[in-house]
């Protein structure tokens, strides 16, 4: 597989990742069997980066990992912290960061973490020179090797990659999420920042297996935050209006490269941009793993194609999202 620098880490790892959020929960049941399958099937698919974070599963998806990070070398493991409280910027301290990450080494049963991100913290967060002053000394007590942050916004994504020693930025790019694209993949580029591009298929919509008729579990954050119910909205469907990602979808079909699936093609476009170090899709069983993991062999896309993705966006999903994040 194609790798790239990951940012300021320093480390170069395979441009097509695995996203852990669904080994945890919310997105409907995967029992540990499952899980460790796609976790496996990642790694013996190339993949040398995965994103987990301690909210997931409180801490499943963290411990499965681990479980893998004990056989496995040449992995780059991040994780996240901040969700598991109330989301008030007096939580953001150096006390509560020893405790979340003493928390996160023992699930995943290392010394130091690659890379711990902020996870979309309220925004104050990001402006506070004694947030990042306390992560750089986790980084000076050897508990973490780097420090990133995940984000919501992409004015949230400048001010992050304005930080010295912010290494990465994880962001939500994808066919129906282009705004990263006019200011923050230039930025982060021109700062040596690592782009991390998360909800690559738009919660599955990118998928194209998707109908009118389509449900999900209660337990799936796709039938209980379509309204941003339990966090923000934009995490699901990555805020697009399921019936307009679906004619999106099809508007996007006859641009597929021959043999692709939408999914391939989803995450083909993503690589294609520049600037991007990793996209993290996720997976419910091996076979999607290897899917997704086969987009890095496809050719780059045609300008025809990538031109149908930006007429698509400006068409359907512009007018609905694009000032919001």
């Amino acid at each position: 597989m194609e790798t790239r620098r990951l940012g300021r880490t320093g480390r170069d790892v395979g441009v097509v990742g695995l996203g852990a959020w669904q080994l945890g929960a919310d997105w409907g049941e995967v029992d540990e069997g499952d899980a460790l399958a796609v976790l496996q099937a990642a790694i013996d698919g190339g993949v040398t980066f995965i994103d987990t974070a301690d909210v997931y599963g409180d801490g499943r998806s963290e411990r499965l990992v681990g479980q893998v990070l004990k056989s496995s070398e040449g992995l780059t493991v991040a994780t996240k912290m901040g969700r598991r409280v109330e989301q008030v910027p007096s939580n953001y301290t150096l006390d509560n960061f020893r405790a979340w990450n003493d928390r996160s080494r023992q699930n995943l049963g290392v010394d130091t973490i690659d890379l711990v991100q902020l996870h979309c913290p309220p925004t104050s967060v990001y402006s506070d020179d004694e947030v990042f002053d306390a992560l750089d000394t986790l980084v000076d007590e050897g508990r973490i090797a780097s420090y990133g942050v995940s984000v919501e916004t992409c004015a949230e994504a400048l001010t992050a990659i304005a930080r010295p020693n912010v290494a990465s930025v994880q962001i939500i790019l994808n066919a129906l999420r282009l705004k990263p694209l006019d200011e923050v993949l230039p930025a982060a580029q021109a700062a040596g920042v690592g782009i991390i591009a998360r909800v690559p298929l738009a919660s599955g919509l990118l998928s194209g297996k998707y109908d009118e008729h389509t449900t999900f579990a209660d337990d799936d954050h796709r039938t209980y935050n379509r309204h941003g119910e339990a966090f923000d909205v934009g995490e699901t469907f990555s805020g697009v209006d399921f019936a307009t990602g679906l004619e999106a979808v099809r508007r996007l079909s006859p641009s597929l490269p021959a043999g692709a699936t939408m999914a391939q093609f989803a995450l083909r476009w993503i690589l294609d941009q520049p600037g991007v170090s990793v996209v993290i899709p996720g997976a419910r069983n091996p076979s999607q793993v290897a899917g997704n993991i086969s987009a890095a062999t496809l050719t780059p896309l045609t300008p025809d194609q990538s031109a149908a993705v930006q007429q698509t966006y400006d068409d359907l999903i512009r007018p609905q999202i694009h000032d919001r994040w």
